[in-house]
């Protein structure tokens, strides 16, 4: 029965995330239907991301009380809700609400399913969170197509009607499974919400390590089909198939991220995808050829993906055990409110006169500032090290 109800969590987490990417390839169709421009729609994109990151640290606290599957099925009862309530915006604001109450299902239910994944499984923890992660981003992988779909048979609406019913049946699904197991899913160990802020220095290394990088990704992923339409030169529906590319390339990287930071120092790991990804953002500015696109969308794709489970693994392996849970809700809480600015500053930017590759460039050059910055750090020995690296996920 457990293994049901992790199936139908990852079947959940399909759709959790499935909102929190849809819009990024319905910017342009939403700029047409609502007359808006990309400042406009960018700060919509932001308010996923900001009501991703909002309800964290609260939810933290509240599973030091309340169940965790319960929280799962009030999220998933959320997004239902939202995404029904963004189908039917007849205006801006009725867009911004949905998206931004979206992006608070997501967050609830991110900071409720990681524990309770390990609960269900504590003998295979970091395999089980490398598949949920997978189902997630097989949802960013599928976003774009499932979009431009429903925009060129019907209109931007339809992908969050069937958003809507899907969760809806889904979190039924989860609710009916967990009523038949709940003597063995609980709160968990962790009910010292106030103990994180002892080790505050970890959270703030690894705040360091990727809101940054984070915020680099929100601008370019949420705004990637309009780069390349605008500073490419390419087809919309060729440069919606770009973005697929861009996130296929995290599926491997979950994956393969995980494997390798179980194996070998996650610290040296997390430098060098940095790395990689500050060069194939800055390449991608200078590339014109479709092999060159191509080979950059990838490697940035690969690269950000791969530094989530990495950077969480290092985050967990750092902290006691009594403090993870509370420490990762205050964590990726105060990172993805920094993280989800970035797609309004892209906006914001390009519609002041500034050019994607300007933007970009400059985005990469923070990146690399970053960068050297924890290399010296490390070598200096200022970067605490795991004594034991544990797997973990999202």
């Amino acid at each position: 029965m457990t293994r049901r109800l992790f199936g139908t969590l990852c079947g959940l987490v399909l759709l959790v995330n499935f909102g929190r990417t849809v819009f990024a390839p319905l910017v342009e169709p939403l700029q047409t239907a609502f007359s808006v421009g990309p400042a406009t729609i960018g700060f919509v994109t932001t308010l996923v991301w900001v009501g991703s990151a909002l309800p964290r640290i609260p939810v933290g606290y509240v599973l030091t009380r309340v169940p965790r599957h319960h929280v799962v099925i009030v999220a998933g009862g959320l997004l239902s809700t939202a995404a029904a309530f963004t189908a039917s915006a007849s205006s801006v604001w009725m867009l911004q609400v949905g998206a931004l109450v979206i992006g608070i299902a997501s967050g609830g239910y991110f900071v409720a399913a990681i524990p309770l994944i390990g609960e269900l499984r504590p003998d295979q923890v970091g395999r089980s969170i490398g598949i949920h992660g997978t189902a997630a981003q097989i949802a960013a992988v599928i976003a774009a197509p499932v979009a431009v779909a429903a925009v060129t048979a019907f209109d931007w609406r339809v992908a969050f009607w069937a958003l809507a019913v899907t969760a809806a049946v889904t979190t039924i699904l989860v609710a009916i499974t967990t009523r038949s197991i709940e003597e063995q899913i609980g709160t968990g160990p962790d009910r010292n919400f106030s103990a994180v802020l002892t080790h505050w220095r970890v959270v703030v290394v690894g705040l360091i390590m990727i809101t940054v990088a984070g915020f680099v990704w929100q601008g370019v992923f949420n705004f990637y089909v309009s780069y390349l339409i605008n500073a490419k030169a390419i087809p919309a529906a060729q440069a919606g198939g770009y973005l697929t590319v861009i996130f296929a390339a995290g599926v491997p990287a979950f994956w393969l991220s995980g494997e390798l930071v179980d194996r070998f120092a996650p610290v040296p790991y997390i430098l060098t995808m940095l790395g990689v990804y500050t060069t194939s953002l800055f390449m991608l500015t200078r590339v014109s050829g479709i092999i060159g696109i191509l080979g950059c969308s990838i490697l940035i794709g690969f690269a950000i993906h791969s530094l989530f489970p990495a950077l969480d693994t290092w985050l967990l392996g750092v902290l006691p055990s009594e403090v993870r849970a509370s420490a990762y809700a205050v964590f990726s809480g105060i990172a993805l409110l920094i993280e989800a600015t970035g797609s309004s500053v892209v906006g914001l930017l390009t519609a002041a006169g500034y050019t994607f590759d300007t933007v970009f460039t400059f985005f990469a050059a923070g990146v690399a500032v970053v960068l050297i910055a924890l290399l010296i750090a490390f070598r200096g020995g200022s970067i605490p090290q795991p004594a034991t690296v544990e797997p973990t996920g999202e």
